[in-house]
């Protein structure tokens, strides 16, 4: 595949990744779980997508800043949340050798960073050791139990979805 075509397939994979992230919010928000003490995004699922190809690290990035924009979350919760989401994503390409440690970059990161934003940006009373809690045991739903489900859905279709040049 020449090199031109190669980048074309990439950004259309990661245009394609921040649409479902778009989607996959709004149906967590519709039952108030995107954004909170408690919640469970079903989109950062897709964060263990760069297991697969290097595409899901700038699509799931982009999915979470629009996301967050057309929800209505207030700015530091578009600037840092998307920020949370890049890191753990990047986390997840660089552990992407290993199947089970690649959903683990995304619950750290959002475990470290989500709390102050509940804290800081939308007020929420408490501790932020408890939204650490409560964010991470989302986290893992997301991005461990729903994200190796993911996985394993993807894995027989792997180089029909992401090209034979994927990274697996």
């Amino acid at each position: 595949m020449n090199q031109n075509r190669s980048k074309a397939v990439l950004l259309a994979q990661a245009g394609l990744i921040a649409a479902l992230y778009v989607a996959l919010t709004y149906l967590s928000a519709y039952f108030n779980l995107a954004s909170g003490a408690i919640q469970v995004r079903i989109s950062e699922a897709l964060t263990v997508l760069p297991f697969f190809t290097v595409a899901g690290v700038p699509g799931v990035t982009l999915g979470c800043f629009l996301a967050n924009l057309l929800i209505g979350s207030p700015w530091p919760d578009v600037v840092f949340g998307t920020f949370a989401t890049l890191l753990g994503a990047l986390g997840s390409y660089a552990l992407k050798k290993n199947r089970i440690l690649v959903s683990v970059p995304p619950v750290i990161s959002n475990m470290v960073i989500v709390p102050l934003i509940l804290k800081f940006a939308y007020s929420v009373p408490g501790e932020l050791w408890y939204f650490a809690i409560t964010v991470g045991i989302g986290e893992i739903v997301s991005c461990v139990v729903f994200g190796q489900v993911l996985i394993t859905a993807l894995m027989p279709l792997r180089h029909r979805i992401f090209g034979d040049w994927c990274d697996k």
